[in-house]
């Protein structure tokens, strides 16, 4: 490395940066003929934060900063580099390389350098980076993927009067990057203020991918299905969740913020797709909210097929506590006589959406677990029900389910957890 680093510092930065890449792409093609799995070393990693990201190695000096001209024909080299690599592992593992995050004071431009890479590739369709995206995606941890996500609704979804049709039709060509996309978009925009509702663009775009496609959103996880594979501190392994949190969190978030859901002019607009029907949030929500019941129930095929149904979730119950505790909130914070239409079709929706996630084998967890769950939300004549209906173990797949009792069967919560504001 030290004879690498000579040559490299009697190069301009541009041609520094080329070599670098040649580099890597020789010392990982040896890495590879010999292991299946190879590793980014400490010298690589030096070598890309040194000339590549213009660190330099002796922090007390500063190295001259590159123009915007010089940061576009890096972009460039960088995106035709990905571009012309026909060896996908070759790819993953030099994207890795450049952009896996190290902890360190590189990382602000390691990260600034990714979010440009990938907004020039959505816009000149550059399939390759945006597949390595998407791997990156599903391992880095969930605050850099949120940076990146924040970077790329910035760049196409915040500009009057539409989002880019790049970004929209990305989906096309790139499905995968789309599902992590939407998972990063769902975790960065969870409605808990003002600034983090989903802008009219972004929501439509998302809720077009969705119900024009739903199996999008399972793609990460029937790749890679076993959550145990995934790091610490990464995504989900699908964006359900926290698409289920935009639309039982919607009717509450908006009317908080004092952004009703305005119907259309005509009811028509509810049968229609979100580009028929404009860009009304109530519409565009409720759409979602069938898409993604039907993603849930035929889940339990997936799971089945793949032997995993009762033995792995796709939504963890932890994730789902906290759901049920924003929505609380929510309900506290708001005035119970005018937000009583709001919280009725929010509880519907989460009971809607807990049953047939438990039924679909999306959600392990049991009738006792439920009923903790939901203890500090308001009385709601559905949740009750699915609180006193069948359930799923959380263990073995192949299990007998129960009936349901009378709806008005007597019903113990949990004991710790008071229910507040009972309504009957």
């Amino acid at each position: 490395m030290t004879d690498i680093r000579r040559s490299l510092l009697r190069r301009d930065a541009l041609s520094a940066a080329k070599e670098v890449l040649y580099h890597l792409d020789i010392h990982f093609s040896n890495q590879l003929q010999n292991t299946a799995a190879p590793v980014v070393d400490n010298g690589s990693v030096e070598l890309v934060e040194e000339f590549v990201f213009n660190m330099s190695k002796d922090r007390s000096v500063q190295r001259k900063k590159m123009t915007s001209l010089q940061e576009l024909q890096l972009l460039e080299i960088t995106c035709s580099y990905f571009q012309e690599q026909g060896k996908d592992s070759l790819r993953q593992i030099i994207f890795s390389a450049l952009f896996s995050p190290q902890c360190n004071v590189a990382d602000d431009r390691r990260m600034a350098m990714l979010g440009k890479l990938v907004s020039m590739a959505v816009a000149v369709c550059r399939v390759p980076v945006l597949e390595c995206a998407a791997s990156w995606l599903q391992r880095s941890p969930a605050p850099h993927c949120m940076r990146l996500a924040t970077v790329l609704v910035d760049d196409y979804c915040s500009s009057a009067p539409s989002p880019a049709h790049a970004l929209r039709d990305i989906v096309s060509v790139s499905p995968r990057f789309c599902c992590q996309f939407i998972t990063a978009v769902t975790a960065v925009y969870d409605l808990s203020t003002d600034d983090l509702i989903p802008s009219s663009d972004l929501l439509e775009m998302v809720v077009t991918w969705v119900h024009d496609n739903p199996r999008l959103t399972l793609l990460t996880f029937l790749g890679a299905p076993i959550p145990s594979s995934r790091p610490p501190g990464a995504l989900d392994p699908t964006p359900l969740l926290g698409l289920v949190r935009w639309c039982i969190k919607s009717p509450l978030a908006y009317k908080r913020h004092r952004k009703p859901l305005q119907a259309p002019d005509s009811g028509a607009a509810h049968a229609l797709g979100p580009a028929e029907g404009g860009r009304d949030p109530r519409s565009l929500y409720s759409m979602l909210h069938l898409s993604v019941l039907q993603i849930l129930v035929s889940l339990r095929a997936d799971l089945t097929e793949l032997q995993l149904y009762g033995r792995v979730g796709v939504m963890s119950l932890e994730h789902v506590a906290k759901l049920v505790g924003e929505l609380a909130y929510l309900v506290d914070e708001l005035n119970p006589g005018d937000s009583a239409a709001e919280t009725e079709l929010s509880l519907n929706r989460l009971a809607q959406a807990l049953q047939v996630a438990m039924a679909g084998g999306a959600l392990l967890c049991s009738r006792e677990d439920l009923r903790c769950l939901c203890s500090r939300l308001p009385y709601n004549s559905l949740l009750q029900l699915v609180k006193s209906g069948p359930f799923l173990p959380a263990s073995h797949p192949g299990f007998q389910q129960e009936t349901y009792p009378p709806v008005h069967t007597p019903v113990q919560d949990c004991p710790s957890q008071p229910v507040s504001n009972p309504r009957v």
